[in-house]
Formats: C-alpha cells, sequence, structure tokens
C-alpha cells in the first residue's frame, strides 16, 4: 500500500492529467511541501494503471482486491480494473505511519457511473477498518501526546490545513461519524478532545454524537467555535494561522456548548417554549456536578429563559418533570391530554378570568397592555387576544376550528364564575403580580447581556409602590 501511495504522489506532481488536481489543491492554500508530507496524490484516469503495474510486482489480483486496490468487472466476469480513476487520493495510515487505505476525492464534477460519488474510501477487507482509522494519526500522535489534546476536524484538507498552519496535532475522521473504535484509539493519546466541527446541523449532530460516546471514558470534550457555512480550511484562509489558533484556545467545555444549543434552539418568548427548554436541560445539569462552570451556566440559562436563580433551581430539581414526561405541542400533550399548568401560566389565567368577571376594568387592562410581554403562554396569549372587546360577552365568537383556545376560554369564565371577591382591586393586583414578573425578567436578561438595568430598576420600584397601593385598599376591605 506503501508503494501505491508514493506512486499516486509521483504521479500527482509529475502527470500532465493531474494539473487541475494541483492547481485546486494549492489553489486551497495548501503547500507542496505539506502535500507531500501527508503523501497526497493523484490517481490516473487510466483502468488498469494500477493493476499491470501491480502485476509486473509480483502481486497477484487477489493480493490487490484484498487491498482494495481493485474491484471486480460486473460486465466481464472474471476481469478485475482499478478502483480508483481520476481522483485526488489521501493516504490513511496507522499510527505507526503504515497506509492501510485511501480516501479519494473526485476532480470532474461530471464524472458519473458507478463509484461517481464525490468521495469514496476502500473497501473494509483485512488491511482497512474504516471504524479504526483517523486520517493524519501518524503525523498528529506526537504532537498531541506532547500537548494532551486532539483537535477533530472532519476534512482531509482541514487536517492539512491546520498542520501547516502549526496545529500539528489534528486529526481527521474520514467523512465518517465518530466511532467507538476512533474514540478508543483518541483516549490512548489524549485526555482532552476538541471538536473542530461544521456548525450546520450534521457537524452539531456529530458533536452530539462524539459527547455519547465520550461518556463513562477519561475523555474531556471540548468545541471549538466555526462561523456557519465555513471550516477550518477556509478559516486558515480567511483568518490567518493566529486566527485559527485563538479559535483552538477559545474552546468551551462541550456542556457550555450543549446548553447554548438547547438555548438557541428554544421558543424563549412563550412559557411552552421555556418549559420545553427546560426538560431538555433537566439531564444535563443533572450530570453536573458543584462547579463554578455549573454556576456560571445557571445564571446564563436564568438570563434567558427570563428566571431568577431560585426559580431555576426549583425548575431543574422538578422531580415532576422528567424524561418520561410526554413531550407538547402547542400546549398539549402528545397524548392528547393537557400538560400540568405552571404557577405563572396559572397567575395569567386568573387575570384573564379576572378580566371577564370585572369586564369594564378588564377591557381597559386588556387594551392598554401588552399581553404579548406580559403573558408567558402561548395558550394564554390567545386568549387574551380573543377576550379583547369581548370580555362583556366571552363566549362570543368562539373560532369553530381551534377547539383548545374554545376549551382555554370556556375555564377562564368558568373561573370567572368562581372568583372570590373580583373587584377593580383584585384585577389590579393580579396585573401588577405579572408587571413584576415582566420586569424581572427583563432585568435578569439585561444582566446577561450587560446592558443597563436602572431604568427597569426604577420601573421596578414604580410597581411596587403602585402594589402597596393596591394591597393596602384590598386590606381595608376585608
Amino acid at each position: 500500500m506503501s508503494r501505491t501511495a508514493a506512486y499516486y504522489s509521483r504521479y500527482l506532481w509529475e502527470a500532465r492529467e493531474a494539473a487541475d488536481a494541483r492547481e485546486y489543491l494549492l489553489g486551497r492554500g495548501l503547500t507542496e511541501e505539506t502535500l507531500r508530507e501527508f503523501r497526497v496524490g493523484y490517481a490516473p484516469s487510466a483502468w488498469d494503471r494500477i493493476l499491470m503495474g501491480s502485476r509486473r510486482a509480483g502481486f497477484t489480483d487477489e493480493e490487490l482486491l484484498a487491498a482494495g486496490l481493485v474491484q471486480r468487472s460486473k460486465s466481464r466476469p472474471g476481469s478485475v480494473y482499478d478502483r480508483f480513476r481520476a481522483r485526488i487520493m489521501f493516504p490513511a495510515a496507522d499510527a505507526r505511519g503504515r497506509v492501510r487505505g485511501f480516501g479519494a476525492r473526485r476532480m470532474s464534477e461530471d464524472q458519473t457511473g458507478p463509484g461517481a460519488a464525490k468521495y469514496v474510501n476502500t473497501s473494509d477487507g483485512e488491511l482497512y477498518h474504516k471504524r479504526e482509522v483517523l486520517f493524519g494519526i501518524d503525523l498528529a500522535r506526537t504532537h498531541a501526546a506532547r500537548a494532551g489534546r486532539m483537535l477533530l476536524v472532519e476534512g482531509y484538507t482541514d487536517v492539512l490545513a491546520l498542520h501547516q498552519a502549526g496545529i500539528r496535532n489534528a486529526v481527521g475522521i474520514m467523512g465518517t461519524s465518530l466511532t467507538e473504535e476512533q474514540v478508543s484509539e483518541l483516549e490512548r493519546v489524549v485526555r482532552v478532545l476538541e471538536l473542530c466541527l461544521d456548525a450546520d446541523s450534521a457537524g452539531q449532530d456529530a458533536m452530539l454524537r462524539a459527547a455519547r460516546l465520550a461518556a463513562g471514558r477519561s475523555l474531556e470534550l471540548r468545541v471549538v467555535g466555526l462561523p456557519e457555512g465555513a471550516d477550518p480550511a477556509d478559516l486558515v484562509v480567511a483568518e490567518g494561522a493566529e486566527g485559527l489558533r485563538a479559535r483552538v484556545q477559545a474552546s468551551v467545555p462541550f456542556v457550555s456548548f450543549n446548553v447554548d444549543r438547547i438555548l438557541e434552539r428554544a421558543d424563549t418568548r412563550s412559557a411552552e417554549g421555556r418549559d420545553a427548554a427546560l426538560h431538555r436541560l433537566r439531564p444535563v445539569f443533572g450530570e453536573l456536578g458543584a462547579s463554578l462552570l455549573r454556576d456560571e451556566l445557571m445564571r446564563r440559562v436564568a438570563g434567558r429563559l427570563e428566571l431568577s436563580d431560585t426559580q431555576l433551581t426549583a425548575l431543574l430539581a422538578d422531580s415532576r418533570s422528567t424524561a418520561a414526561r410526554p413531550p407538547t405541542v402547542n400546549g398539549a400533550r402528545s397524548d392528547g391530554s393537557l400538560p400540568p399548568m405552571s404557577q405563572v401560566v396559572r397567575h395569567e389565567r386568573l387575570f384573564l378570568a379576572l378580566c371577564v368577571a370585572v369586564p369594564e376594568s378588564g377591557a381597559t387592562a386588556l387594551d392598554r397592555l401588552g399581553v404579548d410581554e406580559l403573558l408567558t403562554s402561548n395558550a394564554m396569549r390567545a386568549a387574551a387576544r380573543q377576550l379583547r372587546g369581548r370580555v362583556g360577552t366571552p363566549l362570543a365568537d368562539l373560532p369553530s376550528d381551534d377547539e383548545p383556545l374554545a376549551r382555554t376560554i370556556a375555564d377562564i369564565v368558568a373561573q370567572a364564575g368562581r372568583v372570590p371577591d373580583p373587584g377593580p382591586d383584585r384585577l389590579d393586583h393580579t396585573r401588577l403580580v405579572l408587571e413584576l414578573s415582566r420586569l424581572e425578567r427583563a432585568i435578569n436578561r439585561a444582566r446577561t447581556e450587560g446592558t443597563g438595568i436602572s431604568d427597569l430598576a426604577a420601573e421596578r420600584e414604580r410597581l411596587r409602590e403602585e402594589m402597596q397601593a393596591v394591597v393596602a385598599r384590598l386590606e381595608k376591605t376585608l
């Protein structure tokens, strides 16, 4: 195999038909020195160049088939031909530098027919097992052991670009998902694995798979942040070696990446969305012991979900909210039942019930307040919009095609008939509780974003004074 790799390498630099391949590789910012170090080559377009040369060297067709260098012809039984043709060849060596197989990239975009995929690898056989191979491990192993960490990327050219930039502890996963065997190999060399994978969904899924495979091992995972749509090779060209080194040095623990990922995908504007985020965050924090990192992540989550530290701690520890709880869609569980109502949503429904029970004051409150900011539940927001202008006749004009909304309005009207001692002051008290909750969320968000909170704090003080006046009036009626 090493003999074949050497032939491919010579062919890349000497053959006229490899000119486009040379131009492509050098155009990506790779130097001839780097390409020669990694033994990058080019496979001739002829169907039998490797076959005939290997036969002359004394190798049998069976040996070439076992090595994955040729394959059997379907149209001509008994015949074989070169597996790799008109492709850039990346030798896949083991940790001792022995070539075990190849990753091959096609050059012609109009190449069609069997084997025309953009990338193909040597088929699994006696010499080559794709699940065990890490591209560049032979050159990266010593540097990684010395640094105590390995950098994992996806593509062949990413590995080359990183090594050329002086980041010599980088390896690639040969275009496949990370495997148990690869993780075991990495664990034998280092204790820290830095994931430098694309920011797209496939890259993020690969990071989650890496975390599952690393669970229970003595391998710390960290994530290197990449701009969406950019890979490490692109960044070396755009930002230079120093820019990429800075990104690697700024890597974050995998748990930080995972928490941010959950928050970014959550609808944090609604109570249901925040509940869904908490549902996903609960097992993450359940595995984190007491640490400064845990405290920092708790503050980050509290700010994004607009919760106090105390509220977040209680919600994460809520034993009723487990991984076995059915997921909710538009406020309803997948089994058709309604989810248990949180204290915040319960208070929001009481506010709407009081608007119905005290229709004159309720109409004013709904007209003046921004319900999307005041209310956190999508169901309660929809109910508030439906009730606006209809608190005197709340069951009128209910949409016939929205059964959940109709059921919510009916529940609110029923509760309005059960509220003890309804009146304008009771409505004001409930409204002020929600207003203060809204302000606390805004203050937490401002602290997280590092913006000023003086105006918000002043408004909170004004609302507290208003609350004291309302409470005093309510006490006089008792």
